[in-house]
């Protein structure tokens, strides 16, 4: 698959997730899969504080908004950014029911978005390992950096030493939302996490429900 056609599946597929996202998510990879304490566990990772702007990468429907939210106050700024205008239209509602002011929203592909010069935190949930360019995300979100601001990924991945076969039947219930044998095959989390071990400092990477999940994080300053 080229990237557009890659790209343009993405948009199509979450066009027609977008209106049940919310709810469906929770099925997402599986039903009782503990989705929110694990993004609860990333944004924790970013050490927010009070004032701290955070871009959230390929927010969705904004699910990462209210744990943000709480973490940075009304003095801080959150930006979203997401490639489906159906999944940002749902995110602008969300901004709107709960009154956020501080709260900007931007259409644009994750590996061609400009990242605002000088922010505290970046994030992305459930979503890096979408984007065939995720190495070079990490390379231009960490350059947009301040000094000391801190890099997390959270997304699945498939666990070490499962065969091939098995691998692809364990991830059918994910098919409709993307391409799940060109992404076991092409190992994202890997590129992933080589990445981020290469551009920034503290790096730490911890594997979540037997190796289904991870959570990637590290901060932009001087090696040691």
């Amino acid at each position: 698959m080229s990237q557009l056609d890659h790209t343009q599946h993405l948009i199509e597929t979450y066009r027609k997730k977008a209106k049940h996202y919310d709810l469906t998510s929770r099925l997402y990879p599986a039903p009782g899969y503990p989705q929110r304490g694990q993004r609860l566990r990333a944004v924790r990772a970013l050490g927010l504080r009070p004032g701290d702007t955070v871009v959230d990468v390929a927010c969705g429907t904004g699910l990462n908004f209210p744990l943000l939210e709480e973490a940075v106050g009304r003095d801080g700024r959150i930006v979203g950014v997401d490639l489906t205008d159906a999944m940002l239209a749902r995110a602008r509602q969300r901004v709107e029911t709960n009154g956020w002011s501080n709260v900007s929203l931007v259409q644009a592909d994750a590996a061609a978005f400009e990242f605002p010069t000088g922010v505290d935190a970046i994030l992305s949930t459930y979503a890096l390992s979408q984007v065939p360019e995720c190495a070079e995300v990490i390379a231009h979100g960490t350059a947009s950096l301040a000094e000391g601001g801190r890099w997390a990924v959270l997304d699945l991945k498939v666990p070490d030493r499962t065969p091939r076969w098995l691998a692809g039947a364990g991830t059918a219930v994910v098919r409709n939302f993307a391409s799940i044998d060109e992404w076991i095959m092409r190992r994202p989390w890997e590129a992933i996490r080589a990445a981020m071990q290469e551009e920034l400092a503290d790096f730490s990477w911890t594997e979540l429900c037997c190796g289904t999940a991870f959570l990637a994080a590290g901060s932009r300053g001087r090696r040691r």
